[in-house]
């Protein structure tokens, strides 16, 4: 038995998160929703796989039609994940079980009208379908007024965020709600939780490094974070997000189930320290806002094309969608966000162009030795993440 923090118990469908329940596990279908057979058919490979909540995504009209389809034909405990339209958990709210939505997208959309307001609007829509929500912090999509309060400390920031959508939630008296706070660097994912716990200790929370990548590192990154949080008891429900072609999303839940096993027994690993000092290398979990599959083989390939330069402290990050894409690469050397017929390559901030999937790995290699020429190989900044993600 893994011991564990008291935190209230919060029911998902036929699952309860906290209060002494046992860890839930969750995974994220890969699959188009509008491809409704094979959503479902994944949604239930997650299910036979031991994953107790299944999330998809929903951002459009089209896409709740296919909900209620897939809601009709699979036995999973469904989640769906809201990004920029808060609005359409009106419309998907009678055929799911959890809301997650990102307080960062909440502040971009709909700008003239209070956070609160929003939130109210999302409590009031989860209280008369018997739902329950989750408040998704990511580091790389806060809401740039309260980042911009902890200039100095991008995990204060992603508290402060969390804070601040609990207590508007508590002043309604909706208490039927799980946090995350998630990042790609198991550092800071370690950090924020502890903070957040030491706060809100009543809270139950939803752990996962965002973007890990691809397997093994993915799994050590996550390994690093669950192992030191589990093991203090901080911990309700996870996931592990890795970058794997649709077949193998499965797998996802396979591995959390299996950190937890060693850690209810106390094999505890000798877990690698992510001190920055060596090439890392990013990448979010495929999702159903992948515009081209072969982003699951691109990050393979810069993976593998990228290892000479193991030494550098560099990180490169590989996005799969035009949604997150754009702002999670901004803190990376090197980021790549992919569309349908082009990987959008970027240094931090700046674009350096749109390249076709053959075109873009030699590219990268060029931005990628004129950094180490230049000597840019320097204590990166760590990645922040999903909203998929994640």
């Amino acid at each position: 038995m893994i011991k564990r923090n008291p935190t209230r118990a919060v029911r998902v469908g036929g699952v309860t998160l906290g209060g002494g329940h046992p860890i839930a596990v969750q995974s994220m279908c890969a699959t188009r929703t509008q491809d409704i057979d094979a959503t479902v058919a994944q949604a239930e490979a997650i299910r036979a796989a031991g994953g107790d909540l299944v999330r998809v995504a929903v951002d459009s009209a089209k896409d709740v039609e296919a909900l209620v389809e897939i809601r009709r034909q699979t036995r999973a405990n469904l989640v769906v994940d809201l990004q920029e339209n808060y609005r359409l958990a009106a419309k998907v709210a009678p055929h799911v079980d959890k809301v997650r939505y990102n307080p960062g997208h909440l502040y971009h959309h709909e700008r003239e009208k209070p956070v609160a307001e929003k939130v109210r609007f999302l409590a009031e829509v989860a209280r008369q379908n018997d739902l329950a929500l989750r408040v998704g912090v990511n580091c790389g999509s806060v809401d740039p007024e309260v980042k911009a309060s902890h200039p100095e400390d991008e995990v204060a920031g992603m508290v402060a965020s969390a804070l601040d959508h609990c207590r508007m939630l508590d002043d309604l008296a909706f208490d039927r709600y799980v946090v995350s706070l998630k990042d790609s660097h198991p550092r800071n994912v370690i950090e924020a939780n502890s903070r957040f716990a030491s706060l809100r200790p009543d809270i139950p929370l939803h752990l996962g490094v965002t973007e890990a990548g691809i397997p093994p590192e993915g799994i050590l990154k996550t390994r690093v974070a669950f192992e030191q949080l589990l093991s203090r008891g901080i911990g309700d429900t996870l996931r592990v997000s890795l970058t794997l072609p649709n077949p193998r999303k499965p797998e996802e839940v396979t591995v959390a189930r299996e950190i937890l096993a060693d850690i209810a027994a106390g094999r505890f690993r000798s877990v690698p320290v992510f001190d920055d000092d060596r090439l890392n290398i990013i990448s979010c979990p495929s999702c159903s806002r992948v515009e081209n599959e072969r982003f699951v083989e691109l990050a393979q390939a810069v993976k593998e094309m990228t290892a000479y330069a193991q030494d550098h402290a560099l990180t490169i990050a590989v996005m799969g969608c035009r949604v997150n894409g754009p702002g999670e690469t901004d803190d990376a050397d090197l980021g790549l966000w992919c569309g349908p017929t082009h990987v959008n390559l970027k240094r931090r901030t700046e674009a350096v162009g749109a390249f076709t999937y053959q075109e873009i790995l030699g590219r990268l290699r060029q931005e990628l030795d004129a950094l180490i020429e230049a000597g840019a190989a320097r204590r990166p900044a760590a990645i922040s993440n999903t909203p998929n993600g994640q």
